[in-house]
């Protein structure tokens, strides 16, 4: 089964600088575990077949006027039931007005309702980019992630094949490191973000000499806190007979937590420049995100040198 993750409202609220009009008794406590957001027009109205009492809940000019052309009765039985869905929070847009039958119901039915100057659109558009990425499902995978020519490249391999030397010779080179031995993976709207785990952030493990602070010898430049994978390398020991691809004609994808991306598998042995080859490896990648590859060139050029030799013969 996969793992409920959840973000604190509390922290959502501190982070999105909302207004705290009433707290429920369990404000502190108050879970988020809905990565959607809702406005309430079709309930008000009395439809309530699949609503999610799990999502924040946002309301704006649109919703107080609409409530205004009820009865005082007629409004404080609407309201009183959409909040007795005990949802985690209602927050209220544009900084309009918070009719009391909302105070009296949030008091009755221990709601936190908060309130923002910000515009309903964008109060959504906000949280649900936060919190999708806190909610989103993650994965952790040994390996070493870097940014190199600003893709994100995640490199996978055996414990001693040369991931952390390679990461180590790229940041010579003017390179970033987000992540060593452990990076944390969220899929966030099908793309794949890794993190290092905070207690091994900007620290890279080196046989032989130890573990280094990557920051503070490389200076603050040389390290990044996120970085969205790109491509995939898998390093291993180069086997002799081995056939390895010399074209790349095909494509090799790898999946993980349901999102495909690029990636290559690169042979290593002494003498082999894995730092070059890596540099190379992410210009090529980024060549075939602006739609050229050099592999199908080459080879449409090869085709067509032995169509034009044969129509000459």
């Amino acid at each position: 089964m996969d793992r409920e993750y959840s973000y604190k409202l509390k922290t959502l609220v501190e982070q999105q600088k909302l207004n705290i009009v009433y707290p429920s008794t369990d404000y502190e406590k108050v879970q988020i575990k809905s990565g959607d957001v809702h406005r309430p027009g079709l309930q008000l109205a009395g439809f309530y077949d699949y609503f999610d009492p799990m999502r924040l809940q946002l309301i704006g000019n649109m919703e107080t006027a609409f409530l205004r052309k009820f009865t005082r009765e007629e409004r404080q039985e609407k309201v009183d039931f959409y909040m007795s869905k005990k949802f985690p929070a209602l927050i209220v847009c544009h900084d309009a007005e918070i009719m009391p039958e909302f105070i009296e119901a949030a008091e009755k039915f221990d709601v936190t309702i908060l309130s923002t100057s910000k515009s309903t659109s964008q109060v959504m558009a906000d949280i649900i980019r936060v919190i999708q990425v806190e909610l989103a499902p993650r994965v952790t995978r040994h390996g070493v992630l870097v940014e190199v020519y600003g893709l994100g490249l995640l490199l996978l391999g055996e414990s001693g094949v040369g991931k952390s030397e390679a990461a180590i010779e790229l940041l010579k080179r003017g390179h970033r490191l987000i992540a060593d031995d452990a990076v944390e993976i969220k899929a966030v709207a099908n793309t794949l973000e890794g993190t290092a785990p905070e207690l091994i952030r900007h620290y890279v493990e080196l046989r032989g000499i130890g573990v280094i602070d990557v920051r503070q010898i490389f200076g603050v430049g040389a390290v990044k806190a996120r970085q969205n994978i790109h491509l995939i390398v898998n390093l291993e020991p180069w086997r002799e007979g081995m056939l390895y691809d010399r074209l790349g004609i095909n494509e090799q994808r790898m999946t993980i937590l349901g999102v495909d991306v690029a990636s290559v598998t690169i042979p290593v042995k002494p003498g082999r420049n894995l730092a070059v080859i890596l540099e190379v490896a992410a210009m090529n990648q980024r060549q075939k995100f602006m739609g050229y590859n050099a592999a199908v060139e080459f080879t449409r050029q090869i085709n067509k040198h032995f169509d034009e030799k044969l129509s000459d013969d």
